[in-house]
């Protein structure tokens, strides 16, 4: 017998398909409804959209027999929905519930403005609902560390969804203070966090942490951004709680997929979204287990539906099913975005996800921000690091050691095309108390270093 719960998002997808409960289920089953929904959404998108309109009016709408027509769909990208957001719109703006402006992290990027309905706003709450089944029971507390002071926001519909099981959600919002977020556990006493990576660390490594007893929070859920092995062990090993991952973006209408408790690959909401895993460079579907990058086009949604949406992360699909037993495809963990990182050779590029899993492991590491600057015909890399101030002197040479540990970093240190700098301390963390993605700033384009 399994001994895993089987995800639920395999129950509530077979329902939103449409099968009866004792029905079999199967992959087939799941690729039909998408292929329907598919050319359903082409031609809702082709008729109300100026964009797609453009895009996709002499190519393959009603038509779409399978999903190799689908593959020749043209991109849609970032600069697209920079570009003019309203060409995506596809209902009265009198309609429209919710906005969301993304800034990109470049100083010159143009912002993406994201459209939702309130039919959209009710999917994802519905997804919250089932996702969050497998971390809490009726009669639980949720605290929410994630934006949710205005309506259609992360943690307010995290709230409703929740509501739904009889689990009561707290919104804390982002975590500037972990001695002051602690001081809310202790407060509400929540079986269950919602929060960001680094920022749940930042409360799991504070000295105040001490006063939260073991086996008080039962499940954790990350979400927002990459989600290094080294905080998922602290969680577990300083609070005994169990860690699941979450994947989506505004873009996926906020949800995405989400681990089981099987904790190997997010279960995906395939009954919202297709997702496809392809070769950055050629734009052609790659098989499952090799790394590409993760396209989404949005089934469902009525304000501003996206078809082949080039998110700029990367993963891979699992080739075999999940141990929980449920038949539903896994993405697997998202390794960061594609852009998150810099070159240091030709074929040689370090990335972020390489210097959080290298630095998050040294203990007393809360935080800390990454550059590259030039310097004499090469580049310098400048870490400016938060951490234990009781702890700092042995932590600079840890970091240096874990730094120079990089195969990237020391075969670059090695041939003279980086070096790095003495570590930089700060007494604040001020790299990620809001929601925004840490970033590898690239500062070798800009005419002047501060």
């Amino acid at each position: 017998m399994n001994p895993l719960r089987i995800t639920p998002l395999e129950r509530w997808i077979k329902d939103r398909i449409g099968l009866e409960p004792r029905s079999a289920f199967t992959r087939d089953d799941v690729r039909r409804f998408q292929l329907e929904k598919l050319r359903q959404i082409l031609a809702y998108a082709v008729r109300r959209s100026p964009f797609y309109r453009r895009q996709l009016s002499s190519r393959v709408t009603a038509a779409l027999s399978d999903f190799a027509d689908f593959a020749e769909v043209p991109f849609t990208t970032a600069e697209d929905l920079a570009r003019d957001p309203l060409e995506f719109l596809c209902v009265s703006q009198s309609d429209v519930a919710r906005v969301v402006t993304l800034r990109s992290s470049g100083s010159t990027g143009q912002p993406k403005r994201i459209f939702f309905d309130p039919e959209d706003l009710e999917r994802t709450v519905d997804f919250f609902q089932q996702g969050m089944s497998s971390l809490v029971y009726p009669g639980d507390r949720v605290l929410i560390l994630m934006p949710g002071e205005l309506p259609g926001s992360i943690g307010e519909l995290l709230v409703q969804g929740l509501a739904r099981m009889h689990v009561e959600g707290i919104v804390h919002g982002p975590v500037q203070n972990p001695e002051q977020a602690i001081d809310e556990i202790l407060a509400h006493r929540p079986q269950c966090l919602v929060g960001i990576p680094v920022q749940v660390l930042s409360m799991v490594r504070h000295p105040r942490s001490e006063r939260i007893p073991v086996g008080l929070i039962h499940s954790v859920l990350l979400s927002t951004d990459y989600v290094p092995a080294a905080i998922v062990a602290d969680i577990q090993r300083t609070w005994g709680s169990r860690v699941y991952q979450h994947y989506g973006m505004t873009e996926t209408g906020y949800g995405g997929g989400v681990e089981c408790d099987a904790h190997d690959g997010y279960h995906l909401r395939e009954a919202d979204l297709l997702v496809e895993v392809v070769d950055p460079a050629t734009g052609r579907a790659l098989p499952d287990g090799v790394s590409g990058e993760v396209v989404v086009t949005t089934l469902t949604r009525r304000a501003m539906p996206l078809i082949r949406y080039r998110t700029g992360d990367q993963a891979r699909f699992l080739p075999d099913y999940c141990p929980c037993g449920s038949m539903l495809r896994r993405l697997g963990k998202v390794l960061g975005r594609l852009t998150n990182g810099a070159a240091l050779g030709p074929q040689a590029r370090l990335k972020m996800a390489a210097l959080d899993e290298a630095l998050f492991a040294i203990p007393s590491v809360l935080n800390y921000q990454a550059e590259l600057v030039p310097a004499n015909g090469c580049s310098r890399l400048r870490i400016t690091l938060y951490g234990d101030p009781c702890r700092l002197d042995d932590t600079v040479a840890q970091v240096q050691a874990a730094l120079v540990g990089l195969p990237t970093v020391h075969e670059a240190v090695a041939r003279g095309r980086l070096a790095i700098d003495p570590i930089r301390l700060t007494p604040e963390n001020w790299f990620t108390t809001g929601a925004a993605k840490r970033t590898l700033i690239d500062r070798r384009q800009e005419r002047s270093i501060a």
